[in-house]
């Protein structure tokens, strides 16, 4: 994973894995000695260029206007094709002063590019038009012998569920609740455009997104997941909700339904305004405007904010009543037959109280004005769109601790334990709602780097919002806290979810991960950023701040900007408004203190051996035995489809290329040191691959039509797991790779699920659930002895008590599985072991509240056993991403850190004696890496 400067930060973090390439240098000969230009990464075009000052056109478009410039100047921007086919306008903001500023989306073959846009900055007075500056991302490097993608519709949806089902399942196999059957299928996928990833020359994609519930929790779910559109491989995916708190698992949208019809219907009979009243959580009472329709009907909808000669055209500020509806329902769609709050009388009560109607209705109104009277923008989208606010979701019929912003409305969540409704702080709504703003300037891509940018916007503004509208000053101690007073008992800051004055750094808080933890660290690292800003605030002023910050969003940031992108943006914000020298040297300061400056991701160091650099793949993990290691890569660029190495697990030597590279995307590789296996997708189907470590021809073992992980090989044998359409469930697969033998190690029997296998010997292991003689579904392990077929149950605990079974082993001291038997559900679970005949079971390393461990996947050689210990994550911090441990078969002497590496710890393989290899993202790459014994305690 790469969190360098843009693409690569947001891919990375998303899940498609890349390495920067050497910025461009860009020709400055036609441009004025007055301005400053800023080389573009990966592109020849300039990512920042100020001090401009060339006539545009003045007639016609400011779109027009824009794309004209870019054409005059080709030898500065390097953008050949420059028609509105090619740079398609998406949108126009203009400012006080006669300010114009211009997005252009760059489209490749008429295709999109994902997070191709350039931005040019315009003053227009006295009827002339000027250029001042432009900024963003047009990546010059594209060049795709078609734009016609091989891969259906159907296939594409059906490969984008299959991923988002593998992230949400995890590394545990669970029963279904008593009644019903494995495979319920609670997602469901809509196409979307075909879309060019800008890596390289390009990957053409199918953009998917994918909606639902997940079924562990109830949180709403909507991934946005791009397929490769030759090979139907998931190339890319993240979550694009945008939570307040990184509490929770919640996961969503980006472009939410329309709301239920008749929201602005009005006629003369109605009453827009009404003057009401409330009390807020916090004892204030506030004024708050209602809306009562022909029928005398109460609601709370605000028309205050249209002008007065035109009452029924403008803003809306609508609050509704969503209180018991699932957060699932609520997330990029509505729920059937949500109505707003009505309520009997203008002052309203204490339900409107307590269910945080008062609260998210009133600081919407406060969020609007503050938008208003600093910006002149109108409503979210700054052309008097709209605003929703639901309140009261749940999860699962429980409280649902968190709020999100799905693309076109805020939904609040129903608070439980300490916590109240989430609209109960200012700065819950601001934050919310400034993600709006952000989807309408920038539109930051909700991960990685980007993400954790739209983040602090969020954040900053947010805060700004609540300290102005409870009239609370920048002097005050708890002034940079966000969400302090959404706790009934616990103090300001105990309560808060982030703090804007935590002093975060690059160097000692940034934290590495992948899309699956915090969405690349959305929440994780987004105080680094926050807080240069914050403190910019804090010695600047607010006013003059807020108005750099602002510019910066609107006018100079796009949408895969990272760290490094957006401390440019604000700086030159800052010199376009005016700052003085003095001022600047403030702003520069606040983001050198947070270790924001060029090339500080160089800065974060490791306890690790590296054995592979910047490994470009997205998902597919690594396999190791015998001496060897297997993993697949892509080219520096990631634009290459992924290619099967084989390596020395001591780092000696030069890895050798064992799959072919035709296009194809070869994955989910696997050794034991004498033979290397994979899958290779294409636009047919998937083949199960084979080839000696020692050299020879790649031959086909096996083909089938859906989605595969998990490959495992020992001797003639392989196993893997496949998905089973037909029920909706998973089975693990085995071929005989001697005798050509092909079965299923369950029997295939209906609605019976395995997974997590392991070999040695011809011995596979693995997970399953299944039926008993009553219709339960039990959990359980068993041995399938691929010579006799016969099938070894282990010992577990109580198949009727088992919550769920993890990941399995085989090593010459028997069979190692994962089991978690605690009803009280606290995320940890037990390290077993049983010989492959079932006999002598022990516990290797037991459930105990002493134990720092909550294993969740495991591997093992015949000396060592590690886990992958995945706490639940109550909140996102360090503590709780993957980390390894290490223990002996025994479980004596008990578990050892394998690393101290801060950041993901993911996909470990062990090879021989203690030595374990994985993926590691704590230096902001994904680095294949290994140690070879326990760092011990970190």
């Amino acid at each position: 994973m790469i969190v360098g400067q843009g693409i690569a930060a947001v891919l990375a973090a998303a899940g498609l894995l890349v390495t920067a390439i050497p910025a461009a240098h860009a020709d400055t000969a036609t441009t004025p000695a007055s301005s400053e230009v800023t080389p573009g990464t990966e592109t020849e075009t300039p990512s920042l260029v100020t001090g401009l000052n060339e006539e545009a056109a003045a007639s016609g478009t400011a779109a027009d206007a824009a794309r004209g410039h870019l054409k005059a100047r080709k030898g500065r921007y390097h953008i050949a094709a420059t028609s509105a086919k090619d740079l398609a306008s998406a949108g126009t903001t203009t400012e006080k002063g006669g300010k114009e500023t211009v997005r252009l989306q760059q489209k490749y073959k008429g295709v999109e590019v994902l997070g191709g846009q350039y931005l040019v900055r315009m003053t227009k007075k006295d009827g002339k038009r000027t250029v001042t500056g432009t900024s963003g991302n047009y990546f010059t490097e594209i060049e795709l012998d078609t734009v016609k993608p091989k891969v259906s519709e159907k296939t594409a949806i059906e490969r984008a569920i299959g991923a988002v089902s593998s992230q949400l399942g995890g590394g545990l196999l669970k029963a279904p609740a008593k009644g019903e059957k494995p495979g319920k299928v609670q997602l469901s996928g809509t196409a979307g455009a075909v879309t060019v990833l800008p890596q390289g020359t390009g990957v053409l994609t199918r953009h998917i997104t994918v909606t639902g519930t997940n079924p562990a929790d109830g949180s709403p779910v909507q991934q946005e997941v791009y397929i490769d559109a030759h090979s139907g491989f998931p190339v890319m995916q993240y979550s694009g909700i945008q939570t307040f708190g990184a509490t929770g698992t919640a996961t969503g949208a980006t472009d939410a339904a329309a709301a239920p019809a008749g929201d602005a219907s009005t006629d003369a009979a109605d009453q827009l305004v009404v003057k009401g009243s409330g009390v807020r959580y916090n004892g204030d009472k506030v004024d708050v405007n209602l809306y009562k329709d022909s029928k005398g009907l109460l609601q709370m909808i605000d028309y205050s904010k249209r002008p007065a000669d035109s009452p029924y055209e403008g803003p809306m500020i609508a609050t509704y009543d969503a209180r018991g509806r699932e957060a699932g329902s609520a997330s990029g769609v509505w729920p059937t037959g949500v109505k707003y709050f009505q309520p009997e009388t203008p002052e309203l009560g204490k339900d409107y109280t307590d269910s945080g109607a008062v609260d998210a209705h009133w600081a919407a109104g406060k969020v609007y004005d503050y938008y208003k009277n600093h910006f002149d923008r109108n409503s979210l989208d700054d052309k008097d769109g709209y605003i929703y606010s639901l309140v009261g979701v749940v999860s699962n019929g429980q409280p649902y601790n968190n709020a999100f912003w799905d693309g076109t409305k805020m939904v609040y969540g129903q608070g439980g334990g300490d916590y109240r409704t989430f609209s109960a702080d200012t700065d819950v709504v601001g934050h919310e709602m400034t993600h709006g703003v952000v989807t309408h300037t920038a539109n930051l891509v909700y991960a990685g780097q980007s993400g954790a940018m739209n983040e602090a916007i969020a954040d900053y503004f947010g805060n700004a919002i609540d300290l102005e509208a409870n009239g609370q000053s920048m002097d005050d101690p708890d002034a940079g806290l966000l969400g302090e007073d959404l706790c009934t008992t616990l103090s300001p800051r105990e309560c808060a979810l982030r703090d804007l004055n935590d002093g975060a750094t690059t160097a000692k808080n940034f934290i590495g991960v992948t899309y699956r933890g915090d969405n690349g660290g959305v929440h994780l690292n987004s105080t680094i950023f926050s807080g240069s800003l914050w403190d910019m605030r804090q010695d600047l002023g607010a006013e003059f701040a807020d108005q750099i910050v602002y510019r910066a969003l609107s006018a100079y940031m796009t949408p895969l900007d990272g760290f490094t992108e957006g401390r440019a943006a604000v700086i030159a914000a800052a010199k376009e408004l005016g700052a003085t020298k003095a001022q600047l040297k403030i702003v520069t300061r606040s983001f050198d203190a947070h270790g924001i400056v060029p090339g500080w991701e160089k800065a974060l160091g490791v306890d690790t051996d590296l054995i592979q650099g910047k490994v470009n793949i997205y998902n597919t993990g690594v396999g190791a035995g015998g001496g060897k290691y297997a993993v697949s890569n892509s080219n520096e660029e990631g634009s290459e489809p992924y290619s099967v190495w084989l390596g020395n697990t001591s780092g000696k030597g030069t890895p050798q290329l064992v799959s072919s590279n035709n296009g194809d995307y070869n994955v989910y590789a696997d050794t034991d040191g004498k033979t290397v296996v994979w899958a290779q997708y294409g636009s047919s189907g998937v083949r199960i691959m084979a080839r000696p470590v020692k050299g020879g021809l790649a031959k086909q073992v096996d083909a089938i039509g859906t989605d595969v992980s998990g490959l495992v090989v020992d001797g003639d044998y392989v196993a893997y797991t496949a998905f089973n359409p037909q029920f909706g469930v998973t089975n693990v697969r085995y071929v005989n790779m001697k005798t050509g033998e092909i079965g299923l190690v369950d029997g295939g029997r209906p609605y019976n699920v395995s997974g997590l296998p392991s070999i040695k010997d011809g011995k596979i292991a693995y997970a399953k659930v299944a039926p008993d003689a009553n219709g339960n579904y039990t959990l359980g392990v068993e041995v399938f002895d691929g010579a006799t077929g016969v099938r070894t149950t282990m010992p577990v605990v109580d198949s009727t008590k088992t919550l769920s079974v993890g990941q399995t082993a085989i090593t010459d001291d028997g069979v190692f599985w994962i089991e978690d038997n605690d009803a009280t559900d606290t995320g940890q679970t037990e390290v077993r072991r049983a010989n492959v005949d079932g006999t002598n079971p022990v516990t290797v390393a037991p459930e105990s509240s002493d134990s720092p461990m909550y294993a969740y996947s495991l591997t093992a050689s015949d000396d060592a056993v590690t886990v992958t210990s995945l706490p639940p994550a109550t909140s996102w911090g360090n503590e709780t991403l993957p980390k390894l441990y290490q223990m002996a078969p025994d479980g004596k002497g008990g578990a050892q850190r394998v690393s101290c590496n801060r950041g993901d710890q993911v996909y470990a393989t062990a090879d021989e004696g203690q030595r374990v290899l994985w993926l590691d993202g704590t230096t902001g790459y994904t680095n294949l890496v290994k140690r070879d014994r326990p760092a011990g305690r970190c």
